[in-house]
């Protein structure tokens, strides 16, 4: 069943621990995560990042703690052209970040 783009925002906006840290990596103002809240809808490209955030966030937690998760996706990762992983979910690619996350995982248990 899917999970609902209200829920996913809730739950990123605890993992990431304010609103703000989440309208920051979404690339959105704070107001904007806050009227997505009480009920406003959201437009498609941003149901789209908040999907890819929330895959990737479920993808790295299985490899980093919750802290090294929130610094992964905003350093500059040498997987992705020393590019920042959050950048490639604003654009849209973030086929790219899960690849970057297989590999990370594949080289952590060799």
């Amino acid at each position: 069943m899917p999970v609902a783009t209200l829920v996913k925002i809730r739950a990123l906006r605890k993992d990431l621990g304010t609103q703000s840290r989440l309208a920051e990596l979404l690339g959105v103002s704070r107001s904007r995560v806050t009227r997505w809240l009480d009920g406003e809808g959201i437009d498609e490209t941003n149901a789209d990042r908040i999907d890819q955030l929330e895959l990737v966030m479920a993808m790295a937690f299985r490899t980093y703690e919750p802290e090294a998760v929130r610094a992964w996706l905003t350093g500059l990762n040498p997987l992705l052209g020393y590019r920042q992983p959050i950048w490639f979910i604003r654009q849209g690619r973030f086929e790219e970040v899960v690849a970057a996350l297989r590999q990370e995982r594949a080289g952590s248990f060799a």
